[in-house]
């Protein structure tokens, strides 16, 4: 297989819909509000980008499994890598409209488990290399990301406090219960459905976890799922800001006004002071482990160390 082109002014040759560059139809809007977020893009680009040249001196070529994550609008010019627990069920609910030829009109209409079915959306790693170059030099690409460890607690909030998700207990939850936990009971050990956060901690930081392979897409580093030291992304969106850079992205290609990005109403979301609850009883000593496992994605993305760690 032959590797991708990842050139650094991959970003500046996007045409978008109209055949205008993205920076071009921001120049064009005579928005001040366009313009304030155009700034804080801009800002978020050069850092990534300061980041990765300080800390990766080794450039490698993508191969196709990396482009697993990358999801293709070809109608809209746009590759969007999607990070599991960052509105990725919703993204993916709105790449559904934008590709679906008017099959789909509302996002929030295609329920939660047709928005993960593969076949409803194609990813790079499905295309041939001179169309997958085109796509990477020539489409808007973008990534939403989140404070690191919020993410990773709503993760494990999802997989292994929630009776519904069996397949994750069965598979992880029973392995992580018998090598980290002592004397573990029967029922345990057959369901899984009872680990512990310090538990999953201690399973994310055993060596054994990692030379068995990748981490799930669920706990994974940002920076190893969408490679944004090798693929120059356009738009990096925040959690954080999540309404307002859903609504420039879909801006900038030239969506139709109707596509909306559904608002949020979860009340259950994971936030930075429960978060904090769930760090209360993991050591200094494994806390600065854990940071250190994520902490190129707090580097990249420009997040700060959280308050309610004892690491200094």
């Amino acid at each position: 297989l032959a590797p991708f082109s990842a050139s650094e002014d991959m970003r500046s040759t996007w045409q978008g819909k109209a055949g205008r560059s993205p920076l071009q139809a921001l120049y064009d809007s005579d928005q001040s509000e366009q313009s304030s977020l155009q700034a804080v893009h801009q800002q978020r680009r050069e850092m990534l980008s300061n980041v990765c040249s300080r800390y990766t001196h080794k450039r490698r070529l993508l191969q196709r499994d990396d482009l697993r994550h990358l999801v293709v609008d070809d109608t809209h010019g746009l590759l969007y890598c999607y990070v599991p627990k960052v509105a990725c069920t919703n993204w993916k609910r709105v790449m559904m409209v934008l590709t679906g030829q008017g099959k789909y009109q509302d996002p929030l209409e295609i329920p939660a488990h047709e928005a993960h079915v593969p076949s409803n959306l194609r990813t790079l790693s499905e295309y041939s290399v001179p169309e997958i170059n085109y796509r990477l030099r020539t489409y808007l690409k973008f990534v939403f990301v989140r404070e690191p460890f919020e993410r990773l607690v709503s993760a494990y909030r999802n997989k292994f406090t929630l009776s519904y998700n069996t397949a994750f207990h069965k598979h992880y939850g029973t392995k992580i219960i018998r090598r980290h936990r002592q004397e573990p009971s029967d029922r345990a050990l057959e369901r899984g459905d009872d680990v512990r956060f310090e538990e999953f901690v201690y399973y994310l930081l055993d060596p054994r976890t990692q030379q068995e392979g990748p981490f799930n897409e669920h706990w994974e580093r940002v920076h190893s799922l969408c490679h944004p030291c090798i693929i120059h992304y356009d738009v990096v969106g925040k959690y954080e800001t999540l309404a307002e850079d859903a609504n420039y992205i879909l801006q900038l290609v030239g969506a139709d006004t109707s596509v909306k990005f559904p608002a949020s109403s979860k009340t259950t979301r994971t936030t930075d002071d429960m978060t904090a609850q769930f760090f209360q009883d993991i050591s200094p000593f494994y806390q600065k482990r854990l940071f250190n496992l994520y902490k190129m994605d707090y580097l990249l993305f420009n997040y700060s160390i959280p308050s309610y760690l004892r690491i200094r």
